[in-house]
């Protein structure tokens, strides 16, 4: 972590600290259903009120127009950081000019203090520099702890780190950590598992992982459009006809550099998209023209089983079917259980992020015994796809 700016580096005694969280969390009836977040940023907060500082959080939630939303009010979420983190947090009911200025002001060292949601002004978006002076001038020193956040350019976000002295928060730190460690110093063989629906959405990520990676398991809906490109019918599956060339360039840009790209070898298929609709298991010749397949075989479960044990590092984004329905779980479900197993083992070290990818590994049971789970979905992706991400590069050490 030598390359970022973290908390071991701030003097934050009796400073105002802006630390920017994701607390864009769901909630329900004006409670929060889901503290994941929040529990995430708990050290962060802690640690420095802990050392003196006077902790001012800001946060986005959810997307109002450009203007104060009752709906989007981050008063209900600070009362849960409150409970989360079991010590008081005021309130303050806008996040810059007078009532902003008050509020800190009343302020005692160890203080918490949540500023009202900073997408209320649309020149946050923006990464206006006016406003983003209006931000600055409320505190001495900025703490960026939403990794979540960081591939956006946002006054709160990024614009922050010019105006003040900046320094990753610890959940920050430990995102930066995990996926710097995965994608730049790996233990090798090392594999990326990516699924999903769309080759689409994942082509920058394919070829930026395919020289990153030794194995690449490629599982979901996207497989079914390289499974097309090897000649295998695929029914009525999700398949995107238009990439099949894209797809064929993917797999001999893989044998020419010695990479191993692995893909299911049998397949789970129905007639209907539905819960326990009538499923079969089929060899891949054996997909009929009014088939969807749903997920992967026991085969391939064997397989890519296989190939975790051969290796020392995965990094995992997206599903092999579609888990969200039984019983097309099953593949997700046996490859996470395994991989979290030699994580348990300490045979392997397992990255994880995405939302569909946390829900999955939630739904199997196995998010508490992988090596580590991001909570980001765009930011993870993007670093994966090896772009610079703007609330990250502001933390590098000049």
């Amino acid at each position: 972590m030598t390359a970022f700016r973290t908390l071991d580096q701030a003097d934050v005694k009796g400073k105002r600290v802006l630390v920017r969280l994701d607390l864009n969390v769901p909630t329900e009836n004006g409670k929060v259903t889901d503290v994941t977040r929040i529990e995430r940023a708990a050290p962060t907060i802690t640690e420095l009120a802990q050392k003196g500082a006077k902790v001012i959080l800001l946060s986005h939630f959810g997307r109002p127009k450009g203007g104060p939303d009752p709906k989007y009010s981050l008063a209900p979420v600070a009362a849960a950081v409150s409970e989360v983190i079991g010590k008081p947090v005021g309130f303050a009911s806008d996040c810059i000019g007078e009532v902003a200025e008050k509020a800190i002001a009343a302020m005692q060292p160890g203080d918490v203090l949540c500023l009202e949601n900073t997408r209320f002004y649309k020149e946050e978006e923006k990464n206006d520099p006016a406003f983003v002076e209006k931000l600055a001038g409320l505190g001495d020193i900025w703490v960026a702890d939403a990794f979540s956040a960081a591939h956006r350019a946002h006054a709160s976000t990024e614009g922050l780190g010019h105006r003040l002295p900046a320094y990753a928060g610890r959940s920050m730190q430990a995102e930066l950590d995990a996926l710097t460690k995965a994608l730049e110093q790996p233990k090798r063989p090392v594999a990326a598992v990516v699924g999903g629906a769309k080759v689409s959405g994942k082509l920058d990520l394919l070829g930026n992982l395919l020289d990153k990676v030794d194995v690449l398991i490629i599982g979901g809906g996207m497989a079914n459009t390289f499974l097309a490109a090897q000649g295998h019918p695929v029914g009525k599956s999700l398949c995107e006809q238009d990439l099949i060339p894209t797809a064929n360039e993917i797999l001999a840009k893989a044998k020419a550099n010695g990479k191993q790209i692995v893909l299911p070898v049998d397949a789970v298929v129905a007639e209907k998209f539905e819960a326990n609709a009538p499923s079969r298991v089929v060899g891949l010749d054996e997909v009929g023209p009014n088939d969807m397949i749903l997920d992967i075989g026991p085969r391939s479960i064997e397989h890519v089983v296989s190939e975790l044990e051969l290796l020392k590092t995965v990094l995992w984004n997206g599903p092999f079917g579609a888990f969200e329905i039984e019983p097309f779980d099953t593949g997700t479900v046996e490859i996470a259980e395994a991989a979290a197993e030699l994580t348990a083992a300490g045979k392997l070290i397992t990255v994880a992020g995405g939302g569909d990818t946390v829900s999955a590994l939630n739904h199997a049971g196995a998010a508490d015994r992988f090596t580590y789970i991001s909570t980001a979905g765009g930011a993870f992706l993007e670093m994966l796809e090896g772009k610079a991400l703007p609330g990250v590069e502001i933390l590098r050490a000049k």
